[in-house]
């Protein structure tokens, strides 16, 4: 008991016991500050700043953008990246599921690799046999009547049968017509007999919209006008103008021929047209 007590007072006679710490001049040995110590002043100090720096080195890297530095530590926004191309990769999957399901349909029709679908075919028979009543579409007299006026009105609306007052129509070639227009037939053009090869005008100031082959029609140029004006020239046998090149009124813009499949001759097959709707070329141009 008395070696405990002995032993005890000796730890705490070392932990008490005070030093003096003195910082010396080097070339002086002047003394410029001091302060006593002991063993458990430093142990205590010691371990208060160690528990302030491991704190306040957690605080930094968990309240602070200092922690995406750390290995293995991923960042807000890293998280919400990889959650939309986890969502984005799901809707992928989904749709390259119904794609392979649409191709595998496909190719199983393609091969005739089609099994019977399981339906009631009795209602489809009965659907089948069962009788239809005749519907009647001739038109009746009242609605003839109103068609006929209607047509009346729409053939003397300047707004659709006449080109602009300041609008010059330069014939695109000479000669006589063999087919004129006539519009209960639907032929909205007129056909101008002349030699072959001649030249082929621009009947006004325009943009060359489309000029390409056609089976029926042989090589075709169509030209935009202002006030949506188009004129149209068919049959021709060759093209000087390609599509998107402004062209001035009597400029060749094409040659004469005898092209396509409903074609009888070498003619120019003319067509005017404003708002989608046909005008008569005989009303605005003379082409003898």
């Amino acid at each position: 008991m008395a070696e405990k007590e002995k032993r005890s007072r000796k730890i705490k006679r070392k932990l008490l016991h005070k030093y003096r710490l003195v910082v010396l001049n080097e070339d002086t040995f002047e003394e410029r500050f001091s302060f006593k110590l002991n063993r458990l002043n430093v142990f205590v100090f010691t371990v208060i700043s160690a528990v302030l720096l491991i704190a306040g080195t957690t605080l930094l890297i968990a309240f602070t953008p200092l922690r995406e530095y750390i290995p293995g530590y991923s960042s807000t926004r890293l998280k919400k990246r990889a959650t939309d191309l986890t969502f984005k990769a799901d809707s992928l999957q989904q749709k390259l599921n119904v794609n392979e399901q649409y191709l595998a349909s496909i190719r199983k029709v393609l091969t005739g690799d089609v099994k019977t679908v399981d339906f009631n075919k009795d209602s489809i028979l009965e659907e089948a046999n069962r009788s239809i009543p005749p519907v009647d579409f001739e038109p009746s007299s009242q609605d003839s009547l109103l068609r006929e006026r209607v047509a009346q009105e729409e053939k003397y609306n300047p707004l659709v049968t006449e080109p602009p007052a300041d609008l010059v129509l330069f014939p695109p070639v000479k000669g006589n017509i063999s087919d004129g227009y006539d519009a209960r037939q639907k032929h909205f053009a007129v056909d101008i007999v002349t030699i072959k090869d001649a030249p082929v005008k621009a009947t006004a100031d325009g943009t060359v919209v489309f000029a390409g082959w056609t089976p029926d029609t042989g090589y075709v140029l169509i030209l935009e006008h202002s006030n949506n004006l188009l004129s149209v020239y068919k049959h021709n046998s060759k093209l000087s103008k390609e599509q998107g090149e402004l062209v001035k009124a009597g400029e060749v813009i094409a040659t004469t021929g005898n092209t396509g499949e409903l074609s009888t001759g070498p003619h120019l097959h003319f067509e005017l047209w404003r708002d989608g709707y046909p005008l008569n070329p005989t009303n605005f141009i003379d082409f003898d």
